[in-house]
Order: structure tokens, then C-alpha cells, then sequence
């Protein structure tokens, strides 16, 4: 955490001063204090904690009879709500809280504002490319060090604890492929594999299945239905290597409505086996204190 705020101060830092060298009318003026202004307000709220603070705010607490359900990620999340998020979940109290850009780290600290406030009976949580981005940015080898895959893990995990201890069903999602096939506006390859290599995305989301199934979460594929036979995004899913467009999101909305439902039917399979393990337990010590007891056994029909 500490790395990405001083990363975020010098990126802050270099805008600031490439502004100085530009005209007033100029497009990359206007993108460069666009930029700043961005940077400026991460700087004083890093985790973008006020971002839907007012949505959160409106927002009625649930009926019993809906079933809310959270999106919570990144831009990929984010995204979504451009991409026809209302239309592919049509009268479902479906809400979504994805921030463009953020870290596992990030996204854990709205946690409780943008998910345990809300009252959801599901969360989708969909997190951790930006990490993997990041930690290759800053050097190559870091994501295969222990401490920032158990960094990554760690932040997941408590996002999941934090669920379950208030009564919210998690789903955990796995991380989208990424592809190299779409270019730049100068026409340009644009390397998406680089910063987010298929082995690493891999690596993550193997453990986040394993994980979800030790820890009796339900498990979101969304990577295996987008992949195609390179072991990139499929090309006709993203239009820029990274982010689904409306074929990518048409492929993903169903992967998450099966995934809501298991959750859901899990739960109330584990609820009718605790109703049945506490109903035989009842009977086991009623008829273990009446043979204690020596009372002889009297049944509905007169037989004893």
C-alpha cells in the first residue's frame, strides 16, 4: 500500500510538470488537467470511499423478498454500467460498485460502505488484475514473490470474512484473460500480456477456485467461457485487450446469474442439513434420557 501512494505522488508530481510545457488550448493541456485533477482527488480519498457515498446513502434497505446483490471490482465492474448492467439483470435489485483502476487493497476498504451497508444477500467480487498490473510495472519478477501473491490472497480473503460474518453470500470471481490483438491509436500493437501475463492470471485464479471450494464460497469462471485457444481474450469480446464489450459482458452475465443462484441453493441445502442434524440430535438425546431414566417407550398406536 505504502508503494502505490508514493507511485501515485510521483505520477502526480510528473503530470503536474508536463502541464507546464503546454498551451492553454491544446488537447494534451486539457487531458494533463484532467489527469491531475484525477490524481489529485485519489491522492485525498485513495480508496475513492465517496464515490457512491451519496448512491449508498438513497439507497432503501432490501425487502425479504429481493435478493440484492453486489457487483464489487474494478473498471471491469465498472464498465458494465455502460455496457447495459441494468438491461442483462432487468428488474433485479442488482447494484453495482466497481471503481475503474483500483487494487485489492482499495476495493477491501469499501467494503463495508459499498457492500455491508447495502444489506446484500449475494456478492460478486471481481479483483486483482490492477494488482497484477501494478506489481509488473514496478518489477517484473515481484508477483512471483510470496509476499505480493499473499497480498492479493490476503485482501481477497478478508473481503470474504468480512461477507460471511454478515450474513452475505460471497462469490468470487475469477480474472478475465487478457489479449495482445487490438492497437494503439497510432496503430501500434497494444501489449496487454506484458504487465498481466496469461501464466500469472492463471496462477491467481487457481488459487481463488481453490480457495472458494476449501472455504465453501461458490467459484465465478468467467476466464475459462472467454479464453480462446492462444490463451487470450477472445478478440471479438474486448475492443481493447482488456475490458469486455457487449459480446464480453453477453458472455459474462449468465456465468454470474448461475453463480448467484448455486450460492443461494447451497446456502439453503446447508440450512436443511443443520435443521435435519438438529431435529435427529433432539430425538437421540430425548430417547437417550428416557432409557436413562428407564421410562418404557410409548408409541402413537398403543405399542410399547
Amino acid at each position: 500500500m505504502p508503494r502505490l501512494f508514493t507511485a501515485l505522488s510521483i505520477l502526480l508530481l510528473s503530470t503536474a510538470a508536463s502541464m507546464q510545457s503546454c498551451t492553454l488550448e491544446s488537447q494534451e493541456c486539457i487531458d494533463a488537467k484532467a489527469k491531475v485533477a484525477q490524481l489529485e482527488s485519489q491522492r485525498k480519498d485513495w480508496a475513492s470511499l465517496a464515490t457512491y457515498r451519496e448512491a449508498n446513502a438513497q439507497l432503501p434497505l432490501p425487502t425479504k423478498d429481493h435478493t440484492r446483490v453486489v457487483f464489487l471490482g474494478d473498471s471491469i465492474t465498472a464498465r458494465w454500467a455502460d455496457h447495459g448492467f441494468g438491461n442483462f439483470f432487468s428488474g433485479k435489485p442488482y447494484i453495482n460498485r466497481g471503481i475503474g483502476g483500483q487494487h485489492t487493497p482499495q476495493i477491501l476498504l469499501r467494503f463495508r460502505p459499498d457492500v455491508i451497508a447495502l444489506k446484500p444477500r449475494v456478492v460478486v467480487i471481481l479483483a486483482g488484475t490492477n494488482d497484477i498490473a501494478f506489481a509488473n510495472i514496478q518489477d517484473v519478477s515481484d508477483i512471483t514473490n510470496p509476499n505480493t501473491f499473499e497480498a492479493i490472497a490476503d485482501n481477497l480473503i478478508s473481503m470474504a470474512e468480512l461477507a460471511r460474518v454478515n450474513d452475505i453470500l460471497v462469490v468470487l470471481a475469477s480474472l478475465l484473460p487478457v489479449s495482445d490483438y487490438e492497437k494503439e491509436k497510432d496503430g501500434k500493437q497494444r501489449i496487454r500480456t506484458v504487465h498481466r501475463p496469461p501464466a500469472q492470471i492463471k496462477a491467481l485464479n487457481e488459487w481463488i477456485k481453490g480457495y472458494a471450494a476449501r472455504s465453501g464460497h461458490t467459484y465465478l469462471d468467467y476466464h475459462s467461457a472467454m479464453i480462446d485457444e492462444k490463451g487470450f481474450l477472445r478478440d471479438e469480446l474486448s475492443d481493447d485487450g482488456l475490458h469486455p464489450n457487449d459480446n464480453g459482458y453477453a458472455v459474462m452475465a449468465p456465468l454470474a446469474e448461475q453463480a448467484i443462484a448455486t450460492a443461494q441453493k447451497s446456502k439453503k441445502e446447508d440450512q436443511n442439513r443443520s435443521k435435519r442434524r438438529a431435529t435427529t440430535t433432539m430425538k437421540e438425546n430425548v430417547m437417550g434420557m428416557i432409557h436413562k431414566r428407564g421410562a418404557p417407550l410409548f408409541f402413537t398406536d398403543g405399542r410399547t
